[in-house]
């Protein structure tokens, strides 16, 4: 595994993830929940930021950025540009995290433990790029479901 093929899995899917907040006809359904859908796609999205700028962007890279993982659900009606602008900026932290990484640290055991275990970065990547690819199909199918 290369960190570059990570690199265009994570860039590839946080563009589509912006793509489907675009695409929102009415942007207060990027807030709605119906049923057992408990998780709107502007929460979806505010979770995906937060995951990546903290176990990328933080852990790795050392941006600084501080994780309020309560707040990616509580929060509602962040405006769509403000989303749209977070994942901007989390394709640009993640990119450059990866850019850095080497062989060696792909190989070595995440920094620290999660999922309640020790993990190496390499695999602890790859949890992280199909995290982000089920929850980017959660949000495709609520827009084409909810929105009207």
């Amino acid at each position: 595994m290369t960190t570059e093929i990570l690199k265009k899995l994570f860039t590839r899917d946080l563009n589509k993830l912006k793509e489907e907040i675009a695409a929102y006809n009415n942007e207060e359904k990027l807030w709605y929940i119906e049923g057992n859908i408990a998780n709107s796609a502007g929460n979806l999205c505010l979770h995906l930021v937060g995951n990546l700028s903290a176990f990328i962007g933080a852990e790795l890279g050392k941006s600084g950025y501080i994780r309020n993982r309560p707040d990616e659900f509580a929060l509602k009606n962040v405006p769509r540009a403000e989303l749209i602008d977070k994942i901007e900026k989390t394709i640009v932290v993640v990119g450059e995290t990866l850019d850095k990484i080497t062989q060696e640290q792909l190989d070595a055991v995440y920094p620290i433990e999660v999922l309640g275990q020790n993990l190496d970065t390499g695999y602890f990547l790859m949890h992280l790029a199909m995290h982000l690819s089920y929850h980017l199909g959660q949000v495709n199918y609520h827009r084409r479901l909810l929105d009207e």
